[in-house]
């Protein structure tokens, strides 16, 4: 499991480099709400406020959402500070996430 979580935060990391992610409240919304979300990854630890916005806006624009890390491991993944949302805004990289975490986005 672990070795999963390590490539996810990889690829994370990939994909901030490639320019294929959007990260923050703000900029996680509206990549959904303009359909250019593939995938939306919230921390684990973020409120329950900001887990239950995304659910049901992912669930509204049927984006696949997980819940994954802590803030600081989703900001490291991305060589940023804490951050609590990202959209990923790429289908390659969102497939291969999807992968990682063998599906284990909540329906």
């Amino acid at each position: 499991m672990a070795q999963n979580k390590d490539k996810v935060s990889s690829l994370l990391g990939l994909a901030t480099k490639a320019g294929k992610i959007s990260s923050g409240e703000f900029m996680t919304e509206k990549m959904v709400k303009e359909g250019r979300a593939f995938l939306v990854m919230v921390a684990e630890d973020a409120s329950d406020n900001t887990k239950k916005k995304f659910k049901n806006m992912c669930e509204f624009y049927e984006v696949p959402i997980c819940f994954f890390s802590e803030k600081e491991g989703l900001g490291h993944a991305m060589g940023k500070e804490l951050r609590a949302s990202l959209a990923v805004v790429d289908e390659g990289f969102a497939k291969a996430i999807l992968k990682q975490l063998a599906l284990t986005t909540t329906e």
